[in-house]
């Protein structure tokens, strides 16, 4: 099935490829030379799946994008108190390029600015055998789970043309923020904005910080929670510049965009947001990177205040149902139909909250089923909030399993999803329990891959599946002992405790048995209908009945009665043996469903 989510992607990216507004950066004349109309998106979850579309892997220079990174490794390197005492915290309200220093001491406003991000780069000191530039591209690498390198082309061009940011340097010298010579820092500032990257690095390194520190494709934990939070912070604040205010209200996330056109969007514990185009608006940032971060945030409920919660996924286990039966006993034919058949139909069962990761880890495992699965249950019963993205992405997942001709089916007991299908075509299966949906798409299988007489809604006794070892004769003479009677809907046919009442064929209709729960409330053990037996179970449990059993609807059934039994035992002890031996062969067949069904509830 195609993902919705991809299918978005691909629709809002031909929709933003058509703004051309902004100009590429031409201030650096290596830099200059590229085409306004490369474009790429790029979403990568704390889980490590990839959603890309555009030019993703087109690499261009990473710029001030590097700054969280490095500013991340000086407080790693040196605790948040020292590295306070060289660069605030605070937003400066002023483009990147701006002098922003306090008055008196000189500090940097804050280490998004230009100012503040030489002042970072100046607190690295080498390491290891590894000089101050190696370990900063060492870690930038690691975040982005590849080996990066540097642009020469750019860096000579920075190092040619960046007289402002040598004035900065110097004149944070003159106030002993940097506090050695400030050339060497100013070269390998320079270098760390030319260090190449693609969309793809971007959202992977946005991901590492979504991630709290920790790569999701290679799992290696490049950063301490500590400074991931401290840098997170400063990036909401402070990332997009004199644009923050209006980024934090209508993006909603913590972000930092570079002059060559790349931006970067984190949603802690959720996703990592990419976008690369070249062209420019007024603050420095891609005209397309902020229309496409708007976009998802809104159409996603991506902003911080929506999306408040951990996106973990919410996919608590899935199964078919040949590992979890219905618990209704099945004629020989219809199990065998099952047994060959069950991988069709499919349990997901959903828990938490369904907000933008929470969806995605839904739709990815939708996307991904096997196109033998014909039958797709969601279980909806541990679901706490609902997001309007799920409902939306969720729907179009459905269209796109009728297209391909398959089912999904709703175990829904709330209804949180009800309003979401009043306008489909057709209904959409949706039951309160578990054993429904699954029952419901055993009937389906059945009558697919079987026939009419796999699912009887009237059977004669003597070919009810426990007597199929007789001999017609043997069933014929069995069925003259019993004696026939009729339950009304509801009606209580054996309750707990009850001695041994006879065998019950049920020639037509359903019963339902059921047992007290630790609450006090019942717990449903299985559905019998038309051919199905009960009441021998009574025979291991000194006699007494350890279930209720109850009509479901109209029942009709034709029991052997203990005194029946009695009187066959004393009268022909053969058939009376045989009797027994297909009771017990019918008996461990529904002893081996419970097992599995009961199986099923503990683990729930």
């Amino acid at each position: 099935m195609d993902s919705p989510i991809e299918n978005y992607l691909k629709r809002i990216h031909q929709e933003i490829a058509e703004l051309k507004d902004g100009k590429p950066y031409s201030t650096i004349p290596a830099m200059a030379n590229v085409d306004p109309d490369n474009f790429g998106i790029c979403l990568t979850t704390v889980d490590g799946y990839i959603y890309e579309v555009g030019d993703t892997r087109d690499e261009f220079s990473i710029q001030s994008i590097s700054k969280p990174f490095t500013y991340g490794l000086a407080l790693a390197d040196l605790g948040m108190d020292a590295v306070d005492e060289k660069v605030d915290v605070e937003p400066s309200g002023d483009s990147f390029n701006e002098i922003s220093l306090a008055e008196g001491t000189g500090r940097p406003s804050n280490a998004m600015i230009n100012a503040g991000a030489l002042t970072a780069t100046s607190l690295i000191k080498g390491s290891g055998g590894n000089g101050r530039f190696k370990r900063i591209l060492n870690t930038y690498s690691a975040f982005a789970g590849r080996q990066l390198s540097v642009n020469t082309d750019i860096y000579e061009s920075e190092l040619k043309h960046g007289h402002r940011n040598r004035a900065l340097a110097h004149l944070l010298r003159s106030f002993d923020i940097i506090e050695d010579d400030p050339t060497p820092v100013i070269e390998d500032y320079f270098r760390q904005c030319s260090v190449l990257v693609n969309c793809l690095d971007l959202s992977v390194m946005a991901a590492t910080l979504a991630n709290s520190g920790r790569n999701p494709l290679t799992g290696r934990q490049v950063m301490e929670i500590g400074p991931i939070e401290r840098v997170l912070s400063v990036m909401t604040t402070c990332g997009m510049y004199d644009d923050a205010g209006a980024w934090i209200s209508t993006v909603g996330m913590p972000a930092k965009s570079g002059v060559a056109g790349g931006t970067i969007a984190v949603l802690p514990g959720q996703v990592g947001l990419a976008v690369y185009s070249p062209p420019l608006d007024e603050h420095g940032s891609s005209v397309r990177g902020m229309a496409t971060s708007q976009r998802l945030s809104r159409d996603m409920e991506l902003h911080f205040v929506r999306a408040a919660r951990t996106g973990k996924s919410a996919i608590r286990s899935t199964y078919d149902i040949s590992a979890s039966p219905s618990g209704i006993r099945r004629n020989d034919e219809a199990m065998d139909i099952l047994r060959h058949n069950g991988h069709r139909a499919r349990v997901i069962e959903l828990n938490g909250d369904l907000l933008f990761a929470g969806t995605e880890s839904m739709i990815r495992e939708l996307s991904s089923l096997d196109q033998t699965i014909e039958f797709i249950i969601l279980d909806l019963r541990r679901v706490d909030e609902v997001a309007d993205v799920s409902l939306r992405l969720l729907g179009e997942a459905r269209e796109n399993l009728v297209a391909e001709g398959r089912e999904l089916v709703l175990i829904d007991s709330d209804g949180a999803l009800a309003a979401t299908f009043e306008d489909v075509d057709r209904e959409v299966p949706t039951f309160d329990t578990r054993t429904a949906a699954v029952e419901w798409c055993e009937d389906q299988l059945i009558a697919a891959y079987g026939d009419d007489l796999y699912l009887p809604s009237v059977v004669k006794v003597t070919d009810c599946p426990a007597l199929s070892p007789l001999t017609g004769a043997d069933a014929a003479a069995l069925a003259d002992r019993m004696e026939e009677r009729e339950y009304d809907d509801g009606h209580v046919i054996r309750r707990v405790g009850q001695r041994f009442g006879g065998v019950f064929f049920i020639l037509s209709g359903k019963i339902s048995t059921s047992v007290p729960g630790p609450t006090g409330d019942r717990v449903r053990l299985t559905t019998l209908s038309a051919g199905m037996t009960f009441g021998e179970l009574a025979l291991g449990s000194d006699d007494r009945q350890e279930t209720t059993v109850k009509a479901v609807g109209g029942v009709k059934v034709m029991v052997l009665t203990a005194d029946a039994i009695a009187s066959l035992e004393s009268e022909d002890p053969r058939l009376a043996v045989e009797l027994w031996k297909a009771l017990t062969r019918d008996a461990y067949t529904r002893v081996d469903l419970y097992l599995r069904e009961t199986a099923v509830r503990v683990r729930d």
